[in-house]
């Protein structure tokens, strides 16, 4: 499966300037544990809960939105939280396309936090139907930049659907975008799929960990530069927010991370991505749009959940 059957664009490519966001992707409820004490299993540990909207690609439609960013967001959420999901993201300054469910709840993720780090525990409902297919066509024709996450790569229902979308996006004149997700999403999928279907994809953003497994190597230097070789543009983020933006051809660029407050690390790749893509969309510096998806990142840093603040 390949994002595109056409060469990738130059490295230097992006979105025509004006031209609308599409994120397209997973929506989902986040229940968020942060343990207050040290627990063993069949206890009882005291924590802190926060019930929080999440998926990473809604979140990142918020962080755009939040950013003065014209943005859509197609997702499918269960019937009972149609109005709900669209009006949290159209606070955030998002134009809807979610369809429901009338069998399946929305996609919860049940997310433990230690620090920098976490795990989830994860049921898709709703999501788990919604295919490329359903990016209606009148949106992807006026995008300039279509973004979606490792969940559309990993759980389409066909690859071909996948081009389609892709292919779409690129007659349009659009720029892909893609976040990886986490690495357990790439391990599952195989690393040398998963490579092959983001192959061409003019920005990539992966994590530390994510990259380290799709290349096998520590360094992130050098793992961001062979992803470049598969796309347009690398900013691997690294877990205090910061990143190293490789693009074929220029040196690298090492952005430091510039968190302040730190309340968990949920959402943090998804405002990255936003920060970059509001900044490359007027600007081909990898510096700025690197600060940019900084700035972001220490935003989501400092907040409980995925989503920027209201």
């Amino acid at each position: 499966m390949t994002v595109s059957a056409d060469r990738p664009r130059p490295p230097g490519a992006r979105p025509r300037t004006g031209s609308p966001v599409l994120v397209f992707g997973d929506v989902l409820d986040d229940i968020i544990v942060s343990p207050r004490t040290g627990g063993a299993p069949g206890t009882e540990t005291v924590a802190t809960i926060r019930h929080r909207a999440g998926g990473s690609a809604a979140n990142t439609a918020a962080w755009l939105g939040s950013l003065g960013v014209d943005v859509s967001f197609v997702g499918r959420v269960g019937t009972a939280d149609l109005q709900r999901h669209s009006q949290l993201l159209a606070n955030a300054g998002v134009v809807t396309r979610l369809a429901y469910d009338a069998h399946d709840p929305t996609g919860t993720v049940v997310i433990t936090v230690d620090g920098s780090s976490r795990t989830m525990f994860t049921d898709r409902g709703a999501g788990a139907s919604l295919g490329p297919d359903d990016v209606p066509d009148d949106l992807v024709a006026e995008a300039g930049l279509v973004h979606f996450t490792g969940y559309t790569v990993t759980q389409s229902r066909s690859p071909v659907a996948l081009r389609r979308l892709v292919g779409r996006a690129r007659q349009a004149g659009a720029l892909v975008s893609v976040a990886p997700g986490s690495a357990s999403i790439v391990r599952r999928f195989g690393v040398s799929a998963f490579l092959a279907a983001v192959h061409g994809a003019d920005l990539f953003f992966p994590s530390d960990e994510t990259a380290r497994e799709l290349t096998g190597l520590d360094e992130p230097i050098a793992s961001a530069t062979a992803l470049a070789e598969h796309v347009g543009v690398v900013a691997l983020v690294a877990d205090d927010g910061g990143a190293v933006v490789v693009s074929r051809g220029q040196p690298p660029v090492v952005v430091d991370g510039v968190v302040s407050r730190w309340v968990d690390s949920v959402g943090l790749v998804d405002a990255f991505s936003a920060g970059f893509i509001a900044t490359w969309a007027t600007s081909r510096s990898l510096g700025v749009a690197g600060r940019s998806g900084a700035r972001a990142a220490a935003r989501a840093a400092g907040v409980a959940g995925g989503r920027p603040p209201a």
